[in-house]
């Protein structure tokens, strides 16, 4: 068997190829360590039931202590993935600025229960107009150019329109928003219908 080389860091071994750390198998957990490495887990970082559940999978000695465990942080509040969707919603608009379409699409991923998820953003985005929300979004990411003359060109009103509906908005406002800078939106907007039929 060939081993790559490596070099001593005060971390550990490391590949000289990569520059990765060597992976080493960790032990496996029982109960009250599972429960601690838990607790730690979810102090640096709020996360879903089911995210957490799969981070426990990999480092529990018995499949049973996970349950154990997930339930007993769920006893004081300290894993509920309906506050975690609502503060996660909040962030991703006040921070990042998306659109609810977004953030549904990353609570999916984070594996929030769609109902969570749809409640969450529905609140989070109450009383929101996304039509400004859009605008502020695209001002943001295009700042420095004057829109209107750089919206004027095909390519970049079509990056935009791209921009805005990866960023979470709907066509409706995206297209609303474009046209305020372009002319040309009316063309993306019929492009846009002809492919959604």
């Amino acid at each position: 068997m060939f081993l790559l080389p490596t070099v001593r860091t005060r971390k550990g071994p490391q590949c000289y190829t990569c520059g990765g750390m060597r992976s080493r198998k960790a032990e496996p957990l029982d109960g009250a360590k599972l429960l601690e490495y838990a607790l730690r887990t979810l102090s640096r970082q709020a996360m879903s039931i089911a995210d957490l559940r799969t981070r426990l999978c990999r480092r529990a000695a018995e499949p049973a202590d996970v349950d154990a465990v997930i339930e007993r942080l769920k006893e004081p509040g300290f894993l509920n993935d309906g506050r975690f969707a609502e503060s996660y919603a909040a962030a991703r608009l006040e921070n990042q600025g998306f659109g609810p379409m977004r953030v549904m699409q990353d609570l999916r991923r984070k594996r929030v229960a769609s109902e969570v998820a749809q409640t969450a953003v529905n609140q989070t985005f109450e009383g929101t107009d996304e039509t400004v929300l859009a605008r502020q979004y695209i001002e943001r990411k295009f700042r420095g150019k004057d829109l209107p003359v750089f919206l004027a060109e095909a390519k970049n009103l079509a990056a935009a329109y791209r921009r805005l509906r990866t960023a979470g908005f709907s066509s409706s406002a995206t297209v609303r928003v474009l046209k305020q800078y372009a002319a040309a939106a009316d063309q993306i907007e019929e492009t846009d219908e002809a492919a959604e039929e």
